[in-house]
C-alpha cells in the first residue's frame, strides 16, 4: 500500500469493514441460492438483471459508490445537515402518500423514471443522525421531560406517516431509537411502562375485554380501599390510581380494537391470533411453517450448498428478501446459523465498542443507533422465520435482497466508521 492509500484509509476501522463485506458477501450467496435453478444462465441473467442476485449486484455496486463518497466527506457534514436529512426524510414520506406506488398491499414506495426505492428505509437514517443532533445540542437537557418529549416526537413522527403507508413492520423498527435513549439517560419507568403495554396487548386479545373491564375496576377498588389512609392525606394518590384505571380500561376497550381493525391488515391480525393459539388458520403460518421446515431439515450440518430441496423447489414465498434465513438454515445447518449469526454478533458489539469511545456525543448516539437498527432487524427477522414472532416483512440488515435496504445499511454503517475516523474532534 502506497502512502496515498494509506492516507485514504487512514482511521477506517477494519473489523466492521470485513464484517460488512462478509454479510453482504453471504446475503449475495443466499439470494443466489435462493433463486438459482438448474440451466439458468448466469452470465445472461447479470446482463439483463432477471434475477434478484443479479439485481443486488448493481445495488451492491451504488452502495460501494455511496459508501466512497461518504468516506471522503468531512465528518462535519453530518452534524451541519442532520437536520436537513430529517426534514428531507419526512418530505419523502409524505411525498409517498400522495403519489405513491403500492406493491404487495403496502403504499410506501416511490417510482422515478423506472427506479423504485423505499423511503421508509432511508428515513431511518435521516431520523438518527437528527436525533444524534438533538441529543448532543448544548441546548438539550435530556433530564427534563420537555428534551424527551421531543425527542420522542422525532422518532414517533415519522413512525406515524409509515403506518399510513400499510408498512407496518417498518414503523416498528423506529421504536429501536428508544433503546438510544435509554443509553443517554431516559428513565427505566419507561421500560416498566412499555412492557405493561405488552401485556395489556397480550391480555386484550386473549380475554374479553368486558371482562378485562370489570378486573381492572375491581383491582383499581382494591387499591383505593387498601390506601385510604394515604389518600386522606394525599389526594393526588387518588387521581394517580383513578387515571391509572382509566388508562387501562380504555386501552384494552378501545385502543387495541381499533389498532387490530383500523391499522393491521386482515392478514397480519390473523398471524397473532393464529401465533397466540386463537386460531388455527394454515393460510396465515404457511410462509412460517414452510421457513421453519426448511431450516429444520438443514439439520446440524445443512444439505449443503445449492442443495436445499425446500429452496430449489420454491416452497418458501419471499425466500430471498424476508425469508432469506432459512436458505442459510436449510444450505449450512445448525452449525453455519450459529456462524452467520456470530457475525452480526460480532458486528453490535464493535459498533458499541465504537460508540463507547467517542468524545463527541453526537457521534456516540449515532453509534448507537446504528447498533439499535440492526439489532432489531436480526432479532425480528429470525424470530419471524422460526415462529416467535408474527410475519411483518422486517429484512435482514445487509442481507436481505433490496436496494433501498442495501443502500440504507451501507450509509449507515459508512457514516459511523466516517465520524468514528475523526473521533479525536468533538462534534455538534
Amino acid at each position: 500500500m502506497n502512502r496515498s492509500q494509506a492516507k485514504l484509509t487512514a482511521g477506517i476501522d477494519w473489523p466492521v469493514f470485513g464484517l460488512y463485506l462478509a454479510l453482504v458477501f453471504i446475503g449475495f450467496l443466499a439470494i443466489f441460492a435462493a433463486e438459482y435453478r438448474e440451466g439458468d444462465n448466469i452470465v445472461q441473467n447479470l446482463l439483463s438483471q432477471n434475477k434478484n442476485w443479479a439485481r443486488q449486484v448493481l445495488w451492491l455496486g451504488v452502495s460501494m459508490v455511496l459508501a466512497t463518497g461518504i468516506w471522503l466527506t468531512d465528518s462535519k457534514f453530518f452534524t451541519a445537515t442532520a437536520n436537513l436529512f430529517y426534514a428531507f426524510g419526512i418530505l419523502l414520506l409524505l411525498m409517498v402518500l400522495a403519489i405513491g406506488t403500492g406493491v404487495k398491499g403496502s403504499h410506501s414506495w416511490l417510482e422515478l423514471g423506472g427506479f423504485r426505492f423505499q423511503p421508509a428505509e432511508f428515513t431511518k437514517l435521516c431520523t438518527n443522525l437528527a436525533l444524534a443532533k438533538y441529543l448532543s445540542s448544548m441546548e438539550t437537557d435530556f433530564t427534563k421531560m420537555r428534551s424527551r418529549l421531543i425527542a420522542s416526537a422525532m422518532v414517533l413522527a415519522p413512525c406515524a406517516i409509515i403506518i399510513l403507508q400499510n408498512e407496518t413492520g417498518l414503523a416498528l423498527v423506529y421504536f429501536a431509537f428508544f433503546l438510544v435513549m435509554f443509553r443517554e439517560g431516559l428513565p427505566g419507568i419507561i421500560l416498566v411502562i412499555a412492557f405493561s403495554g405488552i401485556i395489556l396487548v397480550l391480555s386484550a386479545l386473549l380475554v374479553d375485554k368486558y371482562i378485562l373491564f370489570y378486573i381492572f375496576t375491581g383491582i383499581a377498588a382494591l387499591v383505593i380501599y387498601f390506601s385510604r389512609r394515604e389518600i386522606r392525606r394525599k389526594r393526588s394518590r387518588l387521581v394517580l390510581i383513578l387515571s391509572i384505571w382509566a388508562f387501562c380500561a380504555a386501552f384494552v376497550m378501545f385502543i387495541v380494537p381499533f389498532v387490530f381493525t383500523k391499522v393491521l391488515k386482515d392478514y397480519q391480525v390473523r398471524r397473532i391470533e393464529v401465533m397466540l393459539g386463537k386460531e388455527n388458520d394454515p393460510k396465515a403460518t404457511y410462509n412460517t411453517r414452510q421457513s421453519m421446515i426448511a431450516i429444520g431439515s438443514g439439520g446440524f450440518w445443512g444439505k449443503g450448498y445449492l442443495k436445499g430441496t425446500q429452496t430449489r423447489f420454491d416452497f418458501v414465498p419471499e425466500q430471498s428478501t424476508d425469508f432469506i434465513f432459512c436458505t442459510i438454515g436449510e444450505d449450512f445447518g445448525f452449525a453455519g446459523s450459529i456462524v452467520f449469526i456470530g457475525l452480526y454478533v460480532a458486528l453490535l458489539f464493535r459498533i458499541i465498542f465504537i460508540a463507547e469511545r467517542q468524545r463527541s456525543t453526537f457521534s456516540r448516539v449515532y453509534a448507537y443507533g446504528v447498533a439499535s437498527i440492526i439489532f432489531f432487524h436480526l432479532f425480528i427477522n429470525i424470530a419471524m422465520t422460526i415462529g416467535l414472532a408474527p410475519v411483518i416483512g422486517i429484512p435482514l440488515p445487509l442481507v436481505s435482497y433490496g436496494g433501498s435496504s442495501l443502500m440504507t445499511f451501507t450509509m449507515l454503517i459508512f457514516i459511523m466508521l466516517r465520524l468514528d475516523a475523526d473521533r479525536q474532534m468533538v462534534l455538534r
